[in-house]
């Protein structure tokens, strides 16, 4: 059975086509980039074949998909001889609100409720609409499946994800927290639970999503009970652009003074903040660390605030679990930069956690325990990969 993932952008799309049976297989991958501009671009790699890459406009999302349709079937490119042998398509969806608790079957009903979440994430939900609206039409025999970032953080309670304003606006506006970053917790969480050799559904675990965009889960017995995101993917940790936990107060006195309107607004909260604001370099943390290290005081901060604002969540969520078990880093800084969680883990000695230096530096994008045998509290790296949970879900959804 072969199920192809969409993940689409506003302006890209990416995919995954995978052989389900009998176990997870890739069969091809690639990445639609630039949609809607004068030029876009097209890379498919083919899996035992050459790497296929042209530059062409791509005018709507649909053109893009069709491309990606005609490059899987292409007899020299291609991984498949026709679009028949796609047996359903699993699609990333930002936001599912309340409505969508866990994946499922897009239909006409499901297909509204999305449309009307486009509200609560106008910069994400609108594209993966756009996405599942023209697929369906290109390959429209095969079961839909939608796959939500949110859902994984719907197990948590209303302490959690209630935020203190008037209650009519959670009632009637659904303003709370929903949390991101879910199809990766859900997933390194148990691998991570395997590679420790404890029970997954009784383990306490804070599970560390570290890259351009962050987030921290408190995973209690297999359920997520608090998340860094919130309403936002902006909330929470600092990320590479994205300014992270704010006084509001603040917010509103550099609208007032530098006369900001909310779209300039959101584009200095979610573009011009983070890493790059406070170094002016650089969203990559090889670039921060090597500023850092050359002796940039705007680089050092911004190395040090990562790793504070981190290490502040960790202390959080053990408290809110009572205890923690395992502490995992995952994402492009969590699987990567060795150094920076060697600073993350420097300190939290107090509740039982050893870091194994050179094993740290060992498993830099790897699966492995960085951690030393007598750590109570096992720290671990774990690659994450996000669409081949989006496939599993669709593949359980459609089999």
């Amino acid at each position: 059975m072969k199920i192809l993932v969409l993940n689409c952008g506003s302006s890209s799309i990416k995919y995954q086509l995978l052989e389900m049976e009998p176990q997870p297989e890739l069969k091809a991958k690639g990445l639609v980039e630039r949609v809607g501009l004068e030029m876009g671009e097209f890379t498919h790699k083919p899996v035992g074949k050459d790497k296929y890459n042209t530059q062409t406009p791509i005018p709507t999302h649909e053109e893009g998909i069709k491309l990606i349709l005609e490059a899987l079937t292409d007899p020299i490119h291609g991984v498949i001889s026709s679009l028949d042998e796609i047996n359903a398509v699993g699609h990333r969806v930002a936001h599912g609100g309340e409505y969508f608790k866990q994946s499922m079957v897009i239909g006409d009903k499901e297909r509204e409720e999305i449309e009307k979440l486009c509200t609560l994430a106008p910069l994400h939900n609108p594209a993966s609409l756009t996405g599942i609206d023209a697929m369906k039409k290109l390959l429209p025999n095969v079961k839909h499946v939608g796959i939500f970032d949110t859902s994984f953080h719907q197990t948590m309670p209303p302490e959690a994800f209630l935020y203190a304003l008037p209650y009519s606006y959670y009632t009637e506006k659904k303003i709370r927290r929903y949390g991101f970053h879910g199809t990766s917790h859900k997933y390194v969480g148990p691998k991570a639970a395997e590679l420790v050799g404890i029970p997954y559904e009784t383990a306490k675990i804070v599970s560390c999503h570290l890259g351009n965009g962050a987030s921290i889960c408190a995973i209690k017995n297999g359920k997520s009970i608090d998340t860094s995101m919130g309403f936002t993917p902006v909330e929470g940790l600092m990320m590479g652009t994205r300014v992270g936990d704010i006084d509001a107060g603040a917010l509103l006195y550099i609208m007032e003074n530098e006369n900001l309107n909310t779209k300039e607004t959101n584009t200095l909260i979610n573009k011009k903040s983070g890493l790059l604001g406070i170094s002016g370099k650089s969203v990559d943390m090889r670039d921060i660390r090597a500023g850092r290290d050359s002796g940039d005081e705007r680089s050092t901060n911004a190395f040090n605030m990562f790793a504070y604002r981190v290490k502040k969540y960790i202390g959080a969520y053990a408290a809110a679990m009572g205890g923690v078990d395992i502490i995992l880093f995952t994402g492009g800084i969590g699987e990567n930069a060795w150094f920076q969680r060697e600073a993350i883990c420097d300190g939290l000695e107090f509740l039982g956690t050893k870091l194994d230096k050179e094993l740290n530096q060992k498993f830099a994008g790897e699966d492995g325990i960085i951690s030393t045998p007598e750590s109570k509290v096992k720290l671990v790296s774990v690659t994450t990969n996000e669409e081949l949970v989006m496939a599993m879900e669709t593949y359980q959804l459609t089999k």
